[in-house]
């Protein structure tokens, strides 16, 4: 099957309607029928001002998350088009992926 890969990349602490922004884009993409998302936080990171992001001996809020989502191109667009219309700002890139299940 033809579709993207979506990589959203945020931090632990950030926050929108009362949720982690990861959770919250992760919850979205199963609600609109995403084929699959993972989660995964990151030691250090940097984002487009320049400054570094890491996990702190007593602090994790400021870890870098990144969520990888697999969609079709209707999924697509629904996510993208909800993250919009949260104002949710987190920086993203799509790629067009083939993607599919084998052994089954």
């Amino acid at each position: 099957m033809k579709g993207y890969r979506i990589m959203f990349f945020t931090q632990e602490g950030r926050k929108v309607h009362g949720r982690s922004i990861a959770e919250w884009i992760l919850e979205k993409a199963r609600e609109v029928g995403a084929a699959g998302g993972t989660m995964m936080a990151g030691g250090e990171g940097f984002g487009h001002q320049g400054t570094f992001h890491s996990a702190g001996f007593l602090e994790m809020t400021d870890r870098p998350v990144t969520l990888s989502v697999v969609t079709d191109e209707a999924s697509c667009q629904a996510l993208m088009a909800a993250v919009n219309e949260a104002a949710i700002d987190v920086f993203y890139c799509r790629h067009e992926v083939e993607f599919g299940r084998l052994g089954r």
